[in-house]
């Protein structure tokens, strides 16, 4: 695992096409805004846990409907 610190407004690349930026830090509460392509599916890990699944191997994607498919409402909105 890498591990970095960043600062408010600071960022971190991954790959050539997603953008992680530290938007806030409230005690020991972070928000992060990701920037990424459409086809990327981003979405919380707990909510892997709750339903009892595992990580999604980077080469299969997940079903329509299924507990790991990105769901409009777990997707946050990209703000530009």
């Amino acid at each position: 695992m890498l591990v970095l610190s960043r600062k408010v407004d600071e960022r971190i690349l991954i790959g050539d096409s997603v953008r992680l930026t530290v938007v806030s830090i409230r005690g020991n509460q972070v928000r992060i805004g990701f920037e990424a392509p459409a086809d990327v599916p981003i979405f919380r890990e707990e909510l892997q846990v709750l339903h009892g699944q595992t990580a999604v191997s980077r080469n299969a994607s997940p079903k329509a409907g299924s507990p790991l498919a990105p769901s409009p409402a777990l997707i946050g909105t990209i703000e530009a």
